[in-house]
């Protein structure tokens, strides 16, 4: 599982590295043709890692429930995120994964609730989870890259 590990914190450290200098006008843009944003993108992947691996596991997740109804799968943008909110959602974006590894390396992930993913992957096992969640973050890698193009 470390390659796992390594696999989210070098993605999340890239996508990151990929919205430097933009300003949080251009990161809240949504672009004709697209239904969310990179801020929407980053907080969505913050939300689904903190589901498919601490809910589905009968855990709380580390976030605020306000946070899991604004960005979880289903949802879209419904008002522009402040520089300050987007700093918070970043610095939860990297800080997460590593206490995601410090609590599975605890053994804390004991029961899981299986869950059919919108792609008809069923998730059994946290190991499944994690795999599926960074296979999830690389499509949501795409959607910034291609955002990134209209901003």
């Amino acid at each position: 599982m470390k390659e796992q590990f390594d696999i989210i914190n070098k993605g999340r450290i890239l996508m990151l590295k990929l919205i430097e200098g933009y300003s949080i006008e251009q990161l809240n843009k949504i672009p004709k043709g697209f239904s969310n944003n990179i801020v929407w993108n980053i907080a969505h992947l913050v939300v689904t890692q903190q589901l498919l691996c601490y809910k589905f596991s009968g855990l709380k997740p580390l976030i605020s429930e306000d946070m899991i109804e604004t960005f979880r799968k289903g949802t879209s943008p419904q008002k522009d995120i402040s520089a300050e909110y987007f700093e918070e959602i970043k610095r939860l974006f990297l800080e997460l994964p590593i206490q995601f590894e410090e609590d599975y390396s605890k053994g804390i992930f004991i029961n899981y609730t299986e869950y059919t993913t919108s792609v008809n992957v069923t998730l059994t096992d946290i190991n499944k989870a994690f795999y599926f969640n960074n296979f999830h973050e690389g499509i949501h890698l795409g959607s910034i890259l291609a955002l990134r193009k209209f901003i």
